[in-house]
Order: structure tokens, then sequence, then C-alpha cells
């Protein structure tokens, strides 16, 4: 998936493509996305795509196409105090995003199955606390990773305000999602190529 926007020469230009293009809607959304660098997620030799309306893959690594984040982060209608839970987390990056919409008191979990790609999202979590220009003007819901397998989830975890399932999932597995959010919750995960909504 990916590829509906045009090409960026910057992170800026990105999101001026992605809002040109409807998938960005909010101004809520239009400033996490800004604050967040996309090639800031991409390794050191890989950033030439960071920009582009694509999806990428590096062994573990993985981002989905910009326009995809877009839709998510439009659909989970984030807001300050609420709690999260990111299933298939990988690089971080939107969790990233998703800290700055929950504020200070939001929570923000991810699970993720790949150590590696954990330690590789904790190492960009680490430069976007220290280095990120616009972070400063945003409390922030530090996201917390752990490693472990989305569909064996023990029966007695927490439920989530909204959940982000971006790991691959069966559709047969959509229930079993819905039983991590709470009463009047969100669920986004993709479905058919699509990006679905469980309310």
């Amino acid at each position: 998936m990916g590829g509906a926007v045009s090409a960026g020469e910057d992170n800026d230009h990105l999101v001026d493509n992605l809002k040109d293009a409807h998938y960005i809607k909010s101004g809520t959304v239009e400033k996490v996305f800004r604050a967040v660098d996309r090639s800031d997620y991409y390794l050191d030799g890989h950033k030439e795509n960071a920009y582009k309306d694509l999806a990428w893959k590096h062994g573990n690594i993985h981002l989905s196409a910009p326009c995809i984040y877009s839709e998510v982060m439009e659909s989970l209608k984030l807001e300050p105090g609420l709690s999260f839970l990111n299933l298939g987390s990988g690089t971080g990056y939107l969790s990233t995003m998703a800290g700055l919409m929950l504020g200070g008191t939001g929570i923000n979990h991810g699970i993720e199955i790949h150590q590696d790609v954990i330690d590789y999202a904790q190492e960009r979590l680490q430069y976007f606390l220290k280095d990120a220009y616009g972070f400063d003007q945003f409390e922030f819901a530090e996201p917390k990773f752990t490693q472990g397998n989305s569909l064996l989830l023990s029966s007695g975890c927490r439920s989530y305000d909204r959940v982000y399932c971006g790991a691959a999932c069966p559709p047969e597995h959509e229930n079993y999602m819905k039983n991590l959010l709470k009463l009047g919750g969100i669920l986004v995960m993709p479905l058919d190529d699509q990006v679905r909504l469980s309310l």
C-alpha cells in the first residue's frame, strides 16, 4: 500500500502532500506529523525514500506508507489522557506521534515480537527525546515497548481506549483484538488492504 501521494523533499513537504491529498485532515494530526521526522526512523544509508509515500522494510524493521499512518492517526481520534496500545509497534514512529497526542497523562504501550526491532525503537525514542525539533511544544506520553506476540496476550491484560494493530493479523482475529478495548473504544487495523475502524 502507498504511492497515493507525490514524493516530498523533506518532512514538511511530505506533510503538505498528505494534507493536499486529504489524508491528513485535522490540525492536531498535522502538528504531530511535522514534529516527528519520518527519516529519523530509517536506517542510515536507506533514507532516500523516507519522504515518498511508500512502505519500507529492512530485515525485521518496517515502516508503513505515510498515507496509511495518516489514515490511522485520523481514525484513532487520540486525545490527551487516553490509553493506547500499538500491536506490532515496530520502529516506534507511530507510537511517538501517538504519545504527542496523548499528552503527559496518557498511556502509550507497544507490543513487538522482534527484540531487535524493540532495541531499534528504543534507540529512535531516545534520539527523539534528545534531538527532535519541536518536541518542547508538547506534553508527551512516552511509549513503553514490550516484547511479545500480539495474538498470545494473557486474558488478564488491561484494556485500552484505542488499539492499533499494525502487525500482520488474520481477519478472523478481529474479535480477539476488540477484547482489548474498553467500552466505547476504537480499534484500527488493516483488513483486505484497507484501514478498518471498529468501535
